[in-house]
């Protein structure tokens, strides 16, 4: 039955099955996702769209709309278009966050002692909701890991502003080197730990203290020796992250980096790799504690943008001091993608064996689509879903100008940026179209419980917005931006019309007839949401090809290493949220 989830990824040959499944099902459906939806009323998008679906969604509610993506049907809808949003939904990979303690993959247990706490004060310097969710979460899978491989030291790939590495030598005691490629974030990461040493130091301080007390208390419990001995265990040395500033442009970088670091001890060095990718090193002047064995890596990255996952996972194959990987992936519209010629192309996507053999092409606007987040549109209001149709009304609409008035604009393909949220906010300051809280709150990580912040970020997926951009599905800024409640929606156009021209450097010429395209589209714009909800659909399934298709890579590699697939966030708060983690035997 359509809508139930039956495919498997525990084998290369379930994997690959899976992945035939969703290219043989989306085949049908070119139409949708090589469109642009900025191109709605200039290609007359809704055309190509099953007659009887539009006719049907038309009348639908936005609320209705909105749960399209999750595979939500209504009885009434016609059978053909019940078993499209069924089907998409079973090939979608389910990412509700996992119960990571009990994870457990054949032949053994994959997280083995995993330990979830909350973060404290200290370490959450500048994080938001969202950012202590995923550190809380993901630092103890690669805490679970790193112990279980004993590897020495751990590479956090693209560290940003280094908050996993931090969590990860703080709380967890382990030695990490904070990589990436702009050098103010080392720096805010050095300035940041250096504050923390400080506490840990005083805290430190007072616990030997405290010990010498009670050398003088008589008849001391046992329980308070016991305690002593494990404060005197934890008498050490403060282990600090180690920053790096490197653009990671290939595995060879990557490959060059890792042994760079483990062989050499200096921590305040220069490092040339690849002709000076690699600016600096800086960190602690304590070395970096490896044991008697040879030395072992764990690559992790939250977030490791566009091709970088894809370079993680092939330098965990390629490098024999690498033991084991944790990347969660995003902005799959960055990845690299070529026609596929040979198997030997380094290229984002598609990595597998298995799926370049298929011949299957995404496609910027496909990759683009599988930024989608099915739960954050499930979360999204009445106004906040309106709010955003209606943009992609005024966006499109403004395409018909350009097409029409400003045809070499096209040629050059620029962005005229975050038009809608500016003029929602000047126009109508006074009303909100987000939900104040969500019924929907993560369940606990630990004793604290991660509460959702109150504004809610564009249907994109990624929590950022990516503005107007003039080739690409340009989607709204936040659903927080004010709506239109019986305002003068040409009012609106022409004014984001004027503004979008102003961005791009056009004058506005005196035969440019704003009124005429807006009368010429504006029956056709209440289309819009049904054909962006049908579209958006795919979204979810798009992103499941491109992780399996990086499952299928590593398991490829047959017996030599164990791979497995898992949402470790909570989707609405983290729609990137599955991680893929492999381990050499």
């Amino acid at each position: 039955m359509a809508g139930e989830r039956k495919y498997s990824r525990r084998t290369a040959a379930e994997t690959l099955e899976w992945i035939n499944a969703i290219i043989d099902f989306i085949k049908p459906y070119r139409f949708f996702l090589d469109a642009h939806v900025v191109n709605f009323f200039t290609d007359k998008l809704w055309e190509s769209v099953d007659k009887e679906w539009i006719d049907c969604l038309q009348t639908e509610s936005v609320e209705n709309l909105l749960l399209i993506p999750s595979g939500v049907v209504q009885d009434h809808r016609p059978a053909s278009l019940k078993e499209y949003v069924l089907t998409l939904k079973s090939l979608a990979f389910f990412r509700e966050q996992a119960d990571l303690k009990k994870v457990i993959y054949a032949p053994s247990q994959v997280l083995p002692d995993l330990h979830m706490t909350a973060l404290n004060t200290v370490l959450t310097q500048g994080m938001n909701q969202k950012k202590k969710h995923e550190i809380e979460a993901l630092s103890a899978v690669v805490s679970s890991i790193a112990r279980n491989v004993g590897v020495n030291t751990i590479i956090d790939v693209g560290a940003g502003q280094g908050y996993l590495a931090q969590v990860l030598c703080f709380q967890h005691q382990l030695p990490v080197i904070a990589v990436d490629a702009c050098s103010h974030h080392g720096s805010i990461t050095n300035a940041r730990t250096e504050r923390m040493k400080k506490h840990y130091a005083a805290k430190m301080r007072k616990s030997r203290y405290a010990v010498s007390l009670l050398r003088f208390i008589p008849n001391c419990p046992t329980f308070l020796f016991d305690i002593c001995d494990d404060i005197r265990s934890e008498d050490r040395v403060l282990t600090m992250p180690k920053t790096v500033t490197c653009r990671v442009l290939s595995t060879d970088t990557l490959k060059a980096l890792s042994k760079s670091l483990l062989e050499n001890d200096d921590v305040e060095q220069t490092n040339i790799i690849e002709k000076g990718i690699c600016e600096h090193c800086h960190g602690p002047s304590e070395r970096v504690a490896y044991s008697d064995c040879l030395p072992s890596l764990l690559l992790a990255g939250l977030h490791a943008c566009g091709d970088l996952s894809v370079t993680m996972l092939r330098t965990f194959l390629e490098s024999p001091e690498v033991k084991a990987v944790v990347s969660i992936g995003c902005c799959y519209n960055l990845l690299s993608e070529e026609e596929v010629k040979d198997n030997d192309s380094q290229y984002g996507f598609p990595v597998s064996n298995g799926v370049k053999s298929t011949g299957l092409s995404l496609g910027k606007s496909s990759r683009d689509l599988a930024c989608q987040s099915a739960e954050r549109w499930r979360e999204l209001d009445k106004d906040a879903g309106v709010h955003n149709f209606e943009l992609h009304a005024f966006r499109a609409a403004f395409q018909m100008v350009l097409f029409r008035y400003y045809p070499e604009s096209l040629a050059r393909s620029p962005a005229i940026g975050r038009q809608g949220k500016a003029l929602r906010h000047k126009h109508y300051p006074g009303i909100v179209g987000h939900r104040e809280e969500t019924a929907h709150n993560p369940p606990p990580l630990s004793s604290q419980n991660c509460k959702m912040e109150s504004t809610w970020p564009n249907m994109n997926g990624t929590g950022k917005s990516r503005g107007f951009d003039l080739e690409s599905d340009a989607m709204c800024d936040e659903a927080s931006s004010n709506l239109i409640k019986g305002g003068n929606k040409y009012s609106l156009f022409e004014k984001f019309s004027h503004s979008g021209l102003d961005r791009l450097g056009l004058h506005h010429c005196q035969d440019t007839n704003l009124t005429g395209v807006w009368k010429e589209t504006e029956p056709f714009a209440e289309l819009i949401g049904p054909y962006w909800s049908l579209r958006a659909a795919l979204g979810p399934v798009l992103e499941t090809i491109i992780l399996l298709d990086r499952l299928l890579f590593l398991q490829e590699q047959g017996n030599l290493l164990e791979a497995i697939m898992i949402p470790i966030f909570y989707p609405t708060l983290s729609p990137r949220n599955v991680a893929l983690i492999a381990k050499k035997f």
